[in-house]
């Protein structure tokens, strides 16, 4: 697959971004022989077609990701996702606030493990920035 097109740079960015640069790092450093063809499709279209996209600000995309996984109940990406919202501006209040929403549409169930993840998630970003 085409690493220097413009779909796949354009992704390339847009990943790093939201991730932020130390996540960004380790997340290519973990690809291998049998993900690179993988990494780079969800590069190209995830993050170099619909990320990048005009038609919602980041913080929105970002929002509504979230709400998207823990509807399917998809949680390492949920992680992955509470992890960005460092980089892409929405707030651990804001988190709580589309965990609640969820519950409503999607489940009890899957905002209790959402809550769960996202706990996780903050009580490890608290020790990184405690290290800082």
């Amino acid at each position: 697959m085409d690493k220097t097109d413009e779909l796949y740079r354009r992704g390339f960015e847009t990943r790093k971004k939201l991730m932020g640069d130390a996540a960004f790092q380790q997340a290519q450093s973990r690809i291998t022989p049998l993900t690179d063809e993988w990494m780079a499709f969800v590069t190209r279209y995830a993050f170099g077609e619909v990320w990048s996209r005009p038609g919602l600000p980041m913080k929105t995309r970002s929002m509504l990701t979230i709400a998207m996984l823990t509807a399917l109940g998809r949680y390492d990406e949920l992680a992955a996702h509470i992890r960005a919202t460092r980089q892409s501006g929405v707030s651990r209040e804001e988190v709580k606030e589309i965990l609640m929403q969820a519950a409503i549409y999607a489940g009890v169930p899957a905002a209790m493990s959402a809550f769960s993840r996202a706990q996780q998630v903050y009580a490890e970003l608290d020790k990184e920035l405690d290290k800082e």
